[in-house]
């Protein structure tokens, strides 16, 4: 399969690459600054650009999209809009962009996150947006033509980032990166649709 892993220099990103790379995927890795491809996931152009030169795919895989971390008293409508137009819309653009350059049969693979689930303070804006991309998956999967599929993972604090975003999380158990990139390689080989691949613990 060809793979188009965007988001591919991330902890997780890399990681996915990695695992595919290993199962004799032909993967394509793009990145906002790095990679063999550059994209921003919140312009349309730049998304077009990226498909129009990569070329026909059997997957999409979306490690991207930042998000706004502040408490809820302080935030303003701009910190919310950060989430809104790049983790979600982002996604969403890269979806439905990208549904017209992959081959029959082939899939889309989306991020969210566990906070979608279980909320964690500063973290309403992750919230809304992890969970507003669970549903466009959903939504998305029963309208797909030509065997397409779409599913999203949903990792919780990788061991990695735990210097990062640590703090965030008191008490989570944390998972690595190479365990989330399983879920994946589940959503690009497997047959399933509109699921949520929830990798916790």
């Amino acid at each position: 399969m060809r793979v188009l892993v965007v988001g591919a220099t991330g902890a997780i990103g890399s990681a996915v690459a990695q695992a595919l790379a290993e199962r004799h995927h032909e993967v394509i890795r793009a990145g906002r600054t790095r990679g063999e491809h550059q994209v921003d996931i919140t312009s349309d152009a730049s998304v077009e650009a990226l498909y129009a030169a990569v070329g026909r795919v059997d997957a999409i895989v979306s490690a991207a999209g930042g998000l706004f971390f502040g408490p809820l008293n302080e935030m303003r409508p701009a910190d919310f809009n950060v989430g809104l137009q790049d983790k979600l819309l982002g996604q969403v653009r890269l979806a439905l962009l990208g549904q017209h350059v992959l081959r029959d049969g082939g899939s889309i693979t989306l991020t969210t996150g566990v906070a979608a689930d279980d909320p964690v303070r500063g973290g309403g804006n992750a919230a809304a947006v992890n969970a507003a991309v669970e549903g466009f998956v959903k939504g998305a999967a029963i309208e797909l033509s030509r065997g397409l599929r779409i599913n999203a993972v949903s990792p919780t604090l990788l061991t990695e980032s735990v210097a990062a975003y640590g703090a965030l999380f008191p008490g989570v158990e944390t998972v690595s990166a190479a365990r989330v990139a399983l879920a994946y390689v589940r959503s690009v080989e497997g047959p399933l649709t509109g699921r949520v691949f929830r990798v916790w613990q």
